[in-house]
């Protein structure tokens, strides 16, 4: 049952990064026909308001991969000074705070969506599209993300290290080759 559940989650993780991945695409085949098609008179209506909406969807849908593989931001002064059963509570309350503001967003993101969708809140642009289609990327980019958060809680709690803490380089050439794959 728990390898079942881990898989799940896996997948769920992968599959909004490749979903990221799809916008971040969708944005580039949009600005370079906005950016051709202007100097020959071809126009995308409502381009703008499609890039805008891949952005958002690109950014929020990205959050729990990147949590996931150890990529997201995390400043580490203190906690990176503490070991043994301090470092693990502090890690366990950073997990809790963390959690809790993403849940925070989640819910007031889902609640937007879901009025959006209730009230057929309609886009204000040239292409009238209902505004809930685009704010699913930021709400569920959130809600997966918060999944990320209790799922990493849970194994953290259990006494494990936690998956997104990359292993501290031992040579001068893993610490370069950190600073690569990050992209520092």
């Amino acid at each position: 049952m728990g390898s079942m559940i881990r898989r799940f989650l896996d997948r769920l993780y992968l599959f909004a990064g490749f979903a990221a991945g799809a916008f971040l695409v969708a944005i580039f085949v949009l600005m370079m026909f906005l950016s051709a098609g202007r100097p020959v008179g071809f126009n995308i209506p409502a381009g703008d308001d499609l890039v805008s909406w891949c952005m958002v969807a690109t950014s929020f849908l990205g959050l729990a991969h990147t949590f996931r593989h150890g990529e997201m931001i995390r400043v580490g002064l203190l906690i990176d000074r503490l070991e043994g059963r301090t470092r693990h509570i502090i890690e366990i309350a950073s997990l809790l705070i963390g959690g809790f503001f993403v849940a925070f967003f989640f819910y007031y993101a889902a609640q937007m969506t879901i009025y959006s969708w209730r009230f057929n809140d309609m886009a204000q642009g040239v292409l009238a599209v209902p505004l809930w289609i685009p704010q699913l990327g930021y709400s569920g980019g959130l809600g997966i993300l918060l999944i990320a958060f209790i799922d990493e809680l849970i194994h953290v709690l259990r006494g494990n290290t936690p998956r997104y803490e990359k292993p501290k380089p031992q040579t001068a050439e893993e610490a370069v080759e950190q600073a690569i794959q990050s992209a520092v």
